[in-house]
């Protein structure tokens, strides 16, 4: 619900003029804001990568827990598997991904665009510094998922964080697109 009162302020904001009392008339200042198109590209492939290593953890999170049940028969060995860190992996790549919004934020700033430049560098900076939010409160589930596996909870516990936590780190990746589309679109 944030992001779609945003999306209309947004939209609502863009083609509303401003009372400018020195002429007396009203005048349009949205500017444009040179995003850094290719960090924010980079961001998005992080984001993305994130995801996939994710799914990976909750595939296999689910498997185990399937298998937790068969795994306790006694003589039944199900072999060995490997197991590869893909929630660890996720946590380093959703902290990658907030640094690189530090630095395109920085980036910006080096432009000569602040919060308080204009309208639309104010929304910029207020979208993605809400994203960003929004994902260092996942990074929080996520890092609270990987101690439910580094502190060997039941399989079904484990399950159950991953899932959640993967699902909310799904809804984050698409709606950075959506942010991501958005600025870049509905200039």
């Amino acid at each position: 619900m944030v992001f779609i009162s945003l999306t209309s302020a947004y939209v609502f904001r863009r083609g509303l003029p401003t009372f400018d009392g020195q002429s007396n008339s009203y005048v349009r200042d949205w500017g444009n804001v040179d995003l850094p198109w290719v960090l924010l590209a980079i961001n998005t492939v992080v984001l993305l990568a994130s995801s996939v290593t994710i799914e990976l953890a909750r595939r296999k999170a689910a498997r185990q827990a399937a298998l937790a049940p068969v795994s306790s028969i006694p003589g039944v060995s199900l072999g060995d598997e490997k197991n590869f860190p893909w929630l660890g992996i996720t946590v380093i790549l959703g902290f990658a991904f907030l640094v690189g919004q530090w630095l395109a934020w920085g980036e910006l700033h080096s432009r000569g665009f602040y919060v308080d430049t204009n309208p639309s560098s104010s929304f910029a900076f207020l979208l993605t510094i809400a994203h960003a939010v929004h994902l260092a409160g996942g990074m929080i589930a996520l890092i609270w998922a990987t101690s439910s596996s580094l502190l060997h909870k039941p399989p079904e516990a484990r399950r159950i964080a991953v899932d959640i936590t993967a699902w909310y780190w799904h809804f984050m990746l698409v709606l950075w697109i959506y942010v991501f589309a958005l600025l870049g679109f509905a200039r």
